[in-house]
Formats: C-alpha cells, sequence, structure tokens
C-alpha cells in the first residue's frame, strides 16, 4: 500500500511541477494546489499506515496510531486554502486591471 502511494505522490510531483513551470497565472495556482496535496499524502505515508487503535489511556494496545501527521495535515489544509484564496482574487485582479493572465505579457515581454 505504501509503494502505490509513493508512486502517487511522484506523479502529483511531476504534474506539479509542469503546472509550475506554465506561463499562466491560473496553472501555477493550481500546480501549488496540487503539490501540496502531494506533501499531505507524503506526510500520511511518512506517519505510517500501521497501528491498531487510537492513542486513548486504558485501551491495552501496544502500537497506537500517529496523531501527529494528521494534526499537520489539518493545519496545512486550511492554510493552503487561505493561500489559494488569496491567490485567486489577486489574479482576478491582475486580469481586471490588465486583461491578460498570461506572464510575458504581464512582464512586458515582446515576442519578435
Amino acid at each position: 500500500m505504501e509503494t502505490l502511494i509513493i508512486i502517487v505522490i511522484g506523479v502529483l510531483i511531476t504534474s506539479a511541477t509542469y503546472l509550475l513551470l506554465s506561463d499562466q497565472i491560473l496553472h501555477i495556482i493550481l500546480g501549488s494546489g496540487v503539490l501540496t496535496h502531494a506533501v499531505h499524502l507524503l506526510l500520511m505515508a511518512m506517519g505510517g499506515f500501521k497501528g491498531a487503535s487510537e492513542p486513548i489511556i486504558g485501551h491495552e494496545q501496544t502500537t497506537y496510531v500517529d496523531a501527529l501527521p494528521q494534526a499537520l495535515i489539518l493545519t496545512s489544509i486550511v492554510i493552503n486554502f487561505a493561500i489559494t484564496a488569496f491567490f485567486l482574487v489577486l489574479a482576478y485582479h491582475i486580469y481586471q486591471s490588465s486583461n491578460t493572465t498570461d506572464l510575458r505579457n504581464l512582464r512586458g515581454y515582446r515576442h519578435e
């Protein structure tokens, strides 16, 4: 199971890198979101999938599920949502002011 998750993480990181290297603002925002989801899966895979029960006092289990990766991922999801919302509003404002989302045109690049 962990091998499959690692392969999925590799595919997500590859597609996120492709999107981040694009010239369109929306592709870059989407690429950062995909990269964040890949990091979420990586944290979950590093935390391990083994564990018989929750870490509650009174249970007689010897192996427990680690709750730290889940807490980190939950915090990261909230931060990612706020950053993505900010970037989308910023991209909308840029589109309204310049009528383009192409980074080459925003830089003043003129293809000859």
